[in-house]
Order: C-alpha cells, then sequence, then structure tokens
C-alpha cells in the first residue's frame, strides 16, 4: 500500500534534491517514505528501489506494505518481492542486486528502514564467507531451544559492543560468523572494502517522525491491512509457515498465525502486532540518530 503525502511534492528538502545523484531515503516503518520516494520519482525522475530486508520477499506483500499497483504506474519499482519466502536473504545479497542499478540508465532512489542496508551500501560490507546449512540450524535450535542469551554468551566483546544485542537475527548472525569462521564479526568488519556508493556521492535523506504521530499511524495502518486481507494473505503462509526463516520475521506475521493456529484471537492478535510494530520503529529510529547524523532529513511530526 502507497498513499502519497498530497504535500509532499513541496516539501523543501525534496525541492533541494539534485536530479542526477543517486536518492537515499531512509525512515522508521509507517512514516510515508514510501511516499516519498514516488514523488521524488514523479518530479525529478528515476526508479524507485526497495531497501527494506522484508519487503523482498515475494510471499509478503499486504503485510510488508509493499507499493501497491497504482504505486508501480507511476515510476518503476526494484527490488520488491523479488526474493522466494523459503529462501535465506541477507544485506550481502542485497548488495549484488543492487550494484547493477546503481550504473543504470535511470537514477535509483533507494528506500526503506533497513539501516543495515544503507550503512553497507555507504561505508562498506566485510567479505564474510557463507554460513554452512549446518552451522544456521545449530543457531537456529540454540535459539529456540535456550534463547537470545546463549548466542550472546559466545561473542567477543568488540562484537556484543557493535550489534544490536536485543535484535535476534543480528545476535545469530554474528553467533553463526564466529561460529563458522572462527572469527568475530567485529574482526571481518575490520577489513570492510570500500562502499559501493559513497556518501558523499548520494543524495541521503532520513524520515523523522514524533512518536505519537507515528504511533497513530501504525495503527491506522494495521486496521488498514487487515481490511485489505493481510488475514488471507497469512492464511496462504500458514502451511509452510517457519519461524526460522528471514521471511517469517515481517511485523505481524507470528501474530497472525497464531490466531490461525487458535492460539489468540484476532483482536488480541492485532494488538500485538501494532505493539511490536512500534517497537519495531523505536529501534529503527534509535539506528537512524545513532548512524546517519549527517543525512539531511525531513521532519513529518513534532516530538
Amino acid at each position: 500500500m502507497c498513499n502519497r503525502r498530497k504535500d509532499a511534492a513541496i516539501h523543501p528538502a525534496l525541492k533541494s534534491l539534485g536530479r542526477e545523484r543517486p536518492v537515499l531515503l531512509a525512515g522508521p516503518t509507517a512514516s510515508g517514505k514510501s511516499a516519498l520516494a514516488l514523488d521524488i520519482a514523479s518530479s525529478l525522475g528515476g526508479v524507485v528501489v526497495n531497501a527494506d530486508a522484508l519487503q523482498v520477499f515475494g510471499n509478503w506483500h499486504i503485510l510488508t506494505a509493499r507499493p501497491d499497483k497504482d504505486a508501480e504506474a507511476v515510476a518503476p519499482h526494484l527490488l520488491y518481492g523479488h526474493v522466494p519466502g523459503d529462501r535465506p536473504y541477507s544485506v550481502g545479497d542485497w548488495l549484488r542486486d543492487l550494484e547493477p542499478l546503481l550504473s543504470g540508465p535511470d537514477r535509483p532512489i533507494i528506500v526503506g528502514g533497513t539501516g543495515l542496508y544503507f550503512t553497507a551500501l555507504t561505508e562498506g560490507l566485510a567479505r564474510i564467507p557463507p554460513t554452512p546449512p549446518e552451522i544456521r540450524a545449530e543457531a537456529d535450535a540454540r535459539l529456540a531451544d535456550e534463547g537470545i542469551a546463549s548466542l550472546l554468551a559466545a561473542l567477543d566483546p568488540e562484537t556484543l559492543s557493535r550489534i544490536d544485542t536485543r535484535n535476534p537475527m543480528r545476535v545469530q548472525r554474528a553467533w553463526e560468523v564466529q561460529r563458522a569462521t572462527g572469527r568475530g564479526i567485529a574482526s571481518w568488519q575490520r577489513d570492510t572494502p570500500a562502499p559501493l556508493l559513497p556518501l558523499a556521492h548520494a543524495e541521503p535523506v532520513l524520515v523523522e517522525a514524533g512518536r505519537d504521530w507515528l504511533a497513530d499511524r501504525i495503527e491506522r495502518r494495521f486496521d488498514a491491512m487487515l481490511a485489505n486481507g493481510a488475514l488471507e494473505e497469512a492464511a496462504r503462509n500458514l502451511a509452510g509457515w517457519n519461524p526460522a526463516l528471514p521471511s517469517s520475521k515481517a511485523i505481524g506475521a507470528p501474530e497472525l498465525i497464531a490466531h490461525l493456529r487458535g492460539e489468540i484471537d484476532l483482536k488480541a492478535a492485532g494488538a500485538a502486532a501494532k505493539t511490536s510494530t512500534r517497537q519495531y520503529a523505536k529501534r529503527q529510529r534509535t539506528w537512524f540518530r545513532s548512524k546517519m547524523r549527517s543525512w539531511g532529513t525531513i521532519l513529518l511530526s513534532d516530538e
């Protein structure tokens, strides 16, 4: 779903953007950044490129708020829904998919809420060997049986100081790297090559949003998702549901699956999904304020 902001085209920060360099547009979930990207594409030219780790998966469209057909009719949208839901997909995979688009005929407008994607793009990504399937299975089992604390206990202090220790996906990734290579992920990061797109060669814009304003949008957006078929979408994913898959991290998916299994009622599932979304948005805003201090900003609401 992509509801365009009628006033976005006249936003001063958008007016100041050039027409040549790639645009980087980051912001928390439900902040309206996809609509802003579409305004940039329609007024200044370019193609919209996804930088959201969940919108890459083809099995979730409504629940991950992927752009709709109306948005796709205004400008091309790339790297959305191109990965099967039963496949893993890493930031390295995303960079490989993105690289040819940076030298394509159309200026990319790269938009999303996955801060790690933007950091890897503009600061570089360590060339860490792929994780063997048996080690990933071991990590999945440990996380399920013993919780995140058991993975954290195995990490070196430098890695612990660099990763989001409250994010199970990031913790598991760090544990897998250390288990597979004998080196902490922080050690690998010290050998990071040059970035694909240095920040100085792009037009970086961070969408900032007030907590209460964003919480209200999250509430209304999830209700709209349910009205537009999110529960039916979850039902289509029920037979092959595997909580260990990256695609299963779609916000609201575990709650709707639990409802379909008869574990909770729909009202409770919706409330839990909205809470999860607010918590996710809080983590995103913390990341952006820590890592993107040099970016230009658009403030869509007052704190």
